[in-house]
């Protein structure tokens, strides 16, 4: 077989919601980096393989990205089957559009496989539609850290007119609120804080913009989690079931 390496995504964390082809990746590999926050029981699928834990996690003590690519690269030119297994989707917020390019620029071939993004399963599994007929049209996936610790332009998404969900935010509350304030979205717009999406341990909380950091410090809010930002928040399984009737 020749080397290869798939960036495999393992979803939010419920194993039941891997994909048919990260399934068939998992069996053909001979060696597994595993982030953090993927649930250990997706490695059923790949019993004879060489497991190698390579997490990253905000504020914590993570495996270098150079460190994680050279292992790609060093075991795949052994002519090894590679999986890179990460949560969520390794094109939202995963670097696997970038590791691709940066296996591919060494010669080795990769293939990207897509995960349920926590963002959809986290909402999902609290009644909560990202877009709805009548609601919103739209979805937007923000990250609260950037590269260089910029700002994010918390007026244009305010004013977006679309749902927002906003992944690795815990640490930023502070400046979530107050941006989206300044930005002109109304201090009475709905939020769902969801933690531990699609686990058996996930919470959830319903707040307002305006109580959003009274109300997750009350509530002990920890990563990982997401903020679904918007009207849809407001709504459950059953006004759902009501406004498709």
């Amino acid at each position: 077989m020749n080397a290869k390496v798939w960036l495999i995504g393992a979803g939010p964390g419920d194993p039941e919601l891997l994909t048919l082809k990260a399934v068939r990746a998992l069996r053909e590999a001979d060696v597994v980096l595993i982030d953090d926050l993927v649930n250990p029981e997706v490695l059923e699928h790949c019993p004879a393989a060489r497991v190698i834990g390579v997490g990253k996690r905000g504020g914590c003590r993570s495996t270098p990205q150079a460190f994680i690519q050279r292992l790609m690269l060093r075991y795949a030119r052994q002519g090894r089957c590679v999986a890179r297994l990460k949560g969520g989707d390794p094109c939202i917020f995963g670097r696997g559009g970038e590791e691709a390019a940066w296996l591919q620029a060494h010669g080795i071939e990769a293939e990207l496989v897509n995960g349920i993004t926590a963002g959809l399963a986290g909402a999902t599994q609290c009644g909560i539609s990202l877009t709805l007929r009548g609601v919103s049209r739209g979805v937007t996936l923000v990250t609260a850290h950037t590269q260089d610790d910029s700002p994010l332009n918390w007026q244009a998404l305010a004013q977006s007119g679309t749902t927002l969900v906003v992944y690795m935010g815990v640490s930023k509350l502070v400046e979530i609120q107050q941006g989206l304030l300044e930005g002109g979205l109304p201090a009475q717009t709905p939020i769902a804080m969801i933690e531990n999406a699609s686990l058996p341990k996930q919470r959830e909380q319903r707040c307002t913009l305006a109580q959003l950091t009274d109300a997750a410090n009350r509530f002990r809010l920890n990563s990982p989690a997401i903020l679904v930002i918007g009207e849809v928040a407001a709504h459950d399984a059953a006004a759902l079931i009501q406004l498709s009737a």
